[in-house]
């Protein structure tokens, strides 16, 4: 136990070292809040907490990037063949970089949300005991997530060029960036598919919505069992070496970590919670706050956002 914290320790250092995990576990994130909260909300406090969720889901994700670069750089730079001569095994190395991975999120989140109540008024921060959950839950299965990249990419480049291709569709069909009930219809139903939607979509519900844990089980449950996967995988296809070949049937192992989302989406494209929340959600913008501390919008306070499709037409 001594050992696995002193290597959490270390990765700890060695994160805050790295530019590129800086950038998306602390830079990034708090970019994303001002720009959501001050120009898309126009700091009306009942947008901002609609935006909170999916900007701290923003947040949860950007730590598989950051997180599956590191490990490559660390392979390249021979750092991971070091720690190889130590009595240190794969799971501990990929169990203590999710621990610090994990550790160095939390203060981004809380000092979001210190600055939503603080700067933008925001009084209701919803049911904290789901935030914080959901936030635990998401934030190891998408650094789960950073493993198997860094564990079936080579070099810095593929890492990149792989990062990109997932990290796109999570934010943008998401509802991360835009509102899910905005987005057109073809879209909402391959977004139920994604992981990253049942984070967003359980962040909103925990922190706008005031959803108990039991009302955000499938999300909670999803991103669960995705993180055992995930971690198995990443453990199977762990290299030290650069020069390690990666097994044939990597791209299976890979395949496999979608399973859960797949029968998911298919259940959701049938049933539509998700997306019948998520439009609920979207739609109460339209209605006067509950509360008399918050001003109440004469219009839809989503920024740009027109309130509807039809909207963004010119009637003739």
């Amino acid at each position: 136990m001594r050992n696995f914290a002193s290597l959490t320790r270390m990765r700890i250092q060695l994160a805050l070292r790295n530019k590129m995990f800086f950038f998306f576990s602390v830079v990034f994130p708090l970019g994303m809040f001002f720009l959501y909260a001050g120009i898309f909300a126009k700091g009306n406090p009942r947008t901002v907490s609609f935006f909170l969720g999916p900007v701290i889901a923003l947040n949860v994700m950007g730590s598989f990037w950051g997180l599956s670069a590191m490990l490559v750089m660390f392979r390249e730079q021979g750092i991971l063949r070091r720690f190889h001569v130590t009595p240190v095994s794969a799971t501990d190395m990929l169990a203590s970089s999710i621990l610090a991975n994990y550790l160095l999120t939390l203060p981004t989140v809380l000092i979001e949300l210190l600055f939503a109540r603080v700067v933008f008024h925001v009084t209701n921060l919803g049911d904290l005991l789901s935030l914080f959950v959901l936030v635990t839950v998401g934030t190891i299965s998408f650094a789960s997530l950073g493993l198997v990249v860094a564990s079936v990419t080579n070099t810095m480049q593929e890492t990149q060029v792989l990062n990109q291709l997932l990290w796109l569709p999570l934010i943008f069909l998401s509802g991360a960036t835009l509102p899910i009930a905005y987005l057109p219809k073809v879209a909402q139903r391959v977004a139920v598919f994604l992981p990253a939607t049942y984070l967003v979509s359980g962040l909103q519900g925990a922190m706008y919505s005031s959803f108990a844990i039991w009302k955000l089980l499938t999300q909670i449950l999803a991103l669960a069992l995705w993180t055992i996967l995930t971690f198995f995988v990443a453990a199977q296809l762990f290299r030290w070496e650069p020069e390690s070949k990666i097994p044939r049937s990597a791209k299976l192992w890979v395949l496999a970590t979608a399973l859960p989302f797949f029968l998911l989406g298919v259940w959701e494209n049938k049933n539509g919670k998700i997306l019948n929340e998520a439009q609920a959600a979207y739609r109460s913008l339209d209605r006067p706050a509950n509360t008399d501390n918050q001003p109440k919008p004469s219009s839809p306070s989503m920024g740009n956002l027109p309130k509807s499709k039809k909207d963004a037409v010119p009637q003739q």
